[in-house]
């Protein structure tokens, strides 16, 4: 059994660039933390959600490290056939936590997958950027009244291209979005 409150780590920024699309940072690398990379799968793929508890903590640890300051945590969303499967959103339970920790609103129902797309672990980059184009709208009430000029932060749990970050950037940024940031738990060493 994995105990992910005892993971132990130096927090790093993944990135902080101006980009056009979002700006990133990741607290942990999955090098040197295997148990980190094994507290994700169970959560993600084992049903283990009660480790949405301490990785959503560690998400509200790295916000306030950053000084993130946002009006708004959006997690990645799940096609509903996906979501079907697995019975829970794991970006939805990790935002949860981090939002109740942190006293920032979270919303879940603004942002949709509305195409399905094929899982983008065993994609190559080029690979995952095509597979997630145009995969996620706002809701139609979405667009002008809560998105317009608000600093949002989307929630997932590891960036390895930054691919999915910046589909699910796009329609917000085209809804009125000011600025946006990706906060994930992770991401692969190269």
């Amino acid at each position: 059994m994995v105990e992910c409150n005892e993971i132990k780590g130096d927090l790093e920024p993944f990135s902080k660039r101006s980009a056009t699309i979002y700006r990133s940072c990741l607290p942990y690398t999955l090098r040197g933390l295997p148990d980190l990379r094994e507290c994700i799968h169970q959560l993600k793929y084992d049903g283990n959600t009660r480790l949405a508890e301490p990785l959503g903590l560690l998400l509200a640890q790295a916000y306030r490290r950053y000084s993130l300051g946002s009006d708004m945590l959006i997690p990645v969303p799940l096609h509903s056939e996906r979501q079907q499967q697995r019975g829970f959103n794991h970006a939805s339970l990790l935002a949860e936590v981090c939002s109740a920790n942190l006293g920032v609103p979270m919303n879940d129902s603004i942002l949709v997958r509305h195409r399905a797309t094929v899982a983008q672990v065993d994609l190559h980059p080029r690979e995952r950027y095509q597979n997630v184009a145009g995969a996620f709208a706002c809701t139609p009430g979405s667009v002008s009244d809560e998105l317009y000029g608000r600093r949002i932060v989307i929630i997932d749990d590891v960036s390895t291209t930054s691919a999915t970050l910046e589909a699910c950037a796009a329609p917000l940024f085209a809804a009125g979005a000011k600025e946006i940031w990706g906060l994930v738990l992770a991401r692969p060493m190269v």
